[in-house]
């Protein structure tokens, strides 16, 4: 029996978990299924079939219309102010009262299709802030009194314990008491190559334990963590308003008033002060209801916008947003991350130099054979150089890692130390080969020494490479006037040598997530609309901030649901074609605009002097809308 009873009660459960699937796109289905309501209204209306059409038209409005009937009453009562949504409203009821129900349900249609696909857009980009809470641990574990317990990350204080096992996310900031690791901490700082630690050393929330067990001292509060004020930072960047929905809002309130005010006028004075008939009067004022409504004025945005979009994606570039399209047609700068977005993200060997003695072939074989066995961050790249050239890896002896300097090993007797200069001999490591070491750190490179037995045997340098189109991107940039400029975690060197290989205008290194953010606020003081190019969890809120945030298709999901624009294909040319993209979008845009408000003032005029009737009403309101739609589609074929 009980068996029974839960087999009734789980399809009611499936139930529930499938409408909230469809839930965010109800208003969506709601509009579409509207639309082919209309049409079969239209069809019935063609065989005269009258009464059922008006039905069929009813069920259309009531459908289409609920949810932005809903939301413009409850704004009205919130605001106490009238808004479009309730324009809409009263020109399809005038439109239905004087016969012309299809036109009234095409305008409930047309208007409810754009407040859907609003509200999916906006739904969509909320995603990022949940994305970000999964990368912070829940647990940690704390040990106090030579006790491990596990307990929820907001119960640590400052001053606790905390043990970090390899492949874990450090759960709080704070420092190293007790043993040495190597982090990877590009979800902070965007670099690729991970950062040795040690005693006292600062570890940050969300950044990866690679290595070695480590046992962290709280120093901050879990709401003060430097992951949290991420978060807070994107939170904060994207409930800012645009000036342009600012003044939207404005302009909205103002033109609902003021078209209400004058058919409430039309509906009496005509009669006592022209002489008109009420039949006529109240003719006149259904018509300016039907003619002012600003229909065309959608469709002079919509169509356009969703054009240049699919445009878009057909070429790999994703708006999430016309918003975002439009404001990329004024950008005046962009700035980049350098990390996975101007270079690849991916350490590789770019010099060798070895002593006279040896060839490249045998440095690299013994270089090679100690980084196989060895967990250094750069031991993957090295080795697949050494693959690459062809070198035969074998396995070292008495192999040892030496925490934060090297590993060293031993090859038929002879110990060979592979690791930094320190660890090597500073002295003779810098003066190997007239300094090569140095001028390969000037550079921006990564140094990797090799000693054996008759001293240093050679240098291997190493370097985030710069995407083979990067160059050809900032440079269509410019041509269109967009000032470039870099913004990257990596040190002054590395930012001197990037900038100066790719061409950008203007680098800012040694930046943190935060930093980011306060010199894309500059950028925006300066050059007005500013866009952020990045792939990292790091340049999320960098990404929300900037006027326009651009994603690259192989990012974090952090970044991809942070970002405006996301580059599908990792081609960052295609933002110069995005630009010229948008530059046309915002010209047919503005052609439709005084388009389309010229006819309205046309067709209100003569409806003034009595000399417009109904059918020529509808048919140059309508016509003016088909006609910008149909301008706006001419984006489709660019």
């Amino acid at each position: 029996m009980l068996a029974e009873t839960k087999s009734l009660h789980q399809p009611t459960e499936v139930d529930a978990n499938r409408f909230e699937k469809v839930k965010p796109h109800l208003e969506l289905i709601a509009a579409l299924l509207s639309g082919v309501l209309i049409f079969i209204g239209w069809l019935l209306s063609k065989y005269d079939l009258g009464t059922a059409s008006v039905m069929v038209y009813v069920a259309a409005y009531f459908i289409g219309g609920f949810a932005k009937a809903k939301e413009g009453i409850e704004d009205t009562i919130a605001n106490k102010e009238l808004n479009v949504e309730m324009l809409m409203i009263f020109a399809a009821i005038g439109s239905a009262i004087i016969g012309y129900w299809t036109e009234g349900a095409i305008l409930i249609f047309i208007f409810a299709l754009s407040g859907a696909l609003e509200t999916y857009t906006m739904n969509k980009s909320h995603k990022e802030i949940s994305a970000l809470m999964d990368l912070q641990p829940e647990e940690a574990l704390r040990v106090k009194n030579g006790i491990e317990e596990v307990v929820p990350v907001a119960a640590l204080t400052v001053g606790d314990h905390i043990l970090v096992k390899p492949g874990e996310r450090v759960p709080s900031d704070g420092k190293i008491i007790e043993g040495h690791t190597n982090l990877d901490e590009a979800a902070i700082t965007g670099e690729s190559i991970p950062v040795s630690k040690s005693l006292n050393d600062e570890v940050f929330a969300g950044t990866v334990n690679l290595r070695g067990s480590i046992t962290v001292e709280i120093t901050k509060p879990n709401h003060e963590t430097l992951f949290q004020k991420i978060i807070n930072l994107v939170q904060t960047a994207q409930s800012a308003k645009s000036p342009s929905q600012q003044f939207i809002e404005r302009f909205e309130g103002k033109y609902v008033k003021t078209v209400l005010v004058v058919v409430g006028l039309m509906m009496f004075v005509p009669h006592f002060a022209l002489g008109w008939s009420w039949q006529e009067t109240f003719y006149r004022a259904m018509i300016l209801l039907v003619v002012a409504s600003p229909c065309a004025l959608v469709a002079s945005i919509m169509p356009a916008t969703l054009s240049a979009i699919s445009n878009g994606a057909r070429h790999g570039i994703l708006f999430k947003g016309g918003m975002h399209l439009e404001n990329l047609g004024n950008l005046k700068a962009i700035a980049f991350d350098k990390t996975g977005t101007l270079t690849k993200g991916k350490p590789e060997v770019t010099d060798v130099v070895v002593r006279e003695d040896l060839t490249e072939e045998e440095l690299l074989q013994r270089v090679g054979s100690i980084e196989k066995f060895s967990n250094h961050p750069l031991a993957s790249a090295i080795v697949s150089f050494a693959n690459a050239k062809g070198s035969v890896l074998i396995k070292p002896e008495n192999m040892q890692d030496v925490a934060g300097f090297g590993v060293q090993a031993s090859f038929d007797g002879v110990e060979w130390k592979v690791g930094k200069a320190d660890f090597v001999g500073r002295n003779e490591a810098e003066q190997f080969q007239n300094g090569k070491a140095l001028t390969f750190a000037e550079q921006g490179k990564t140094v990797v020494f090799a000693r054996d037995e008759k001293g240093i045997a050679g240098v291997l340098a190493l370097k985030d490479t710069v995407r083979e189109e990067t160059i050809r991107a900032i440079q269509a940039l410019k041509q269109e006037g967009i000032h470039t400029v870099m913004l990257t975690g990596d040190s002054k060197k590395t930012a001197i040598a990037i900038a100066s290989e790719t061409g950008i205008d203007m680098h800012i290194a040694e930046c943190l997530p935060e930093t980011k953010v306060e010199e894309m606020k500059k950028l925006k003081e300066r050059f007005g609309t500013v866009a952020m190019v990045g792939d990292g969890i790091n340049d999320a809120p960098a990404l929300a901030t900037a006027s326009v945030g651009i994603a690259m298709g192989e990012g974090t999901d952090v970044a991809l649901e942070t970002a405006d624009i996301v580059l599908m294909k990792n081609d960052l040319p295609r933002i110069a074609e995005a630009v010229k993209l948008s530059k046309k979008m915002n010209r047919i845009i503005k052609q439709n605009i005084i388009f389309s408000i010229t006819v309205i003032m046309i067709l209100i005029a003569s409806n003034f002097m009595q000399s417009l009737a109904l059918p020529m009403g509808v048919i140059g309101h309508e016509g003016s809308t088909i006609l910008v739609i149909l301008n706006g589609l001419r984006l489709l074929r660019l």
